[in-house]
């Protein structure tokens, strides 16, 4: 039966995440396992307004601070288990302090 592993890229810097997705579609062309993606997932921005003035007198001046978060999904088809080899490559894929990855496995009947 053929596993689908879901691989979800987060993180600050979109170059480090583009970074790890190009290891993986690497390891997938030299093993030969399918890939799909990476789908770029909508930018979440987080905005938080800041008073300038420390006290309550003078006109009411902020500040609008904002992080980005970036997001990529890719799916690895494993068909048979010599393929497992490349899930062990992704595992061992140096990733920056600024991403965040999750991997989630299921089995597609």
């Amino acid at each position: 039966m053929p596993t689908v592993t879901t691989i979800k890229l987060t993180g600050e810097n979109h170059l480090d995440i583009d970074e790890v997705c190009a290891h993986i579609r690497s390891i997938s062309e030299q093993t030969g396992v399918k890939l799909r993606g990476p789908i770029p997932l909508p930018t979440r921005r987080l905005i938080v307004p800041c008073r300038k003035a420390p006290d309550g007198e003078g006109s009411e001046t902020w500040d609008h601070w904002e992080m980005r978060i970036h997001k990529r999904l890719l799916e690895l088809v494993i068909g048979k288990a010599t393929d497992e080899s490349a899930l062990r490559q992704v595992m061992r894929i140096p990733i920056p302090d600024t991403v965040t990855i999750e991997l989630s496995l299921r089995t597609v009947a």
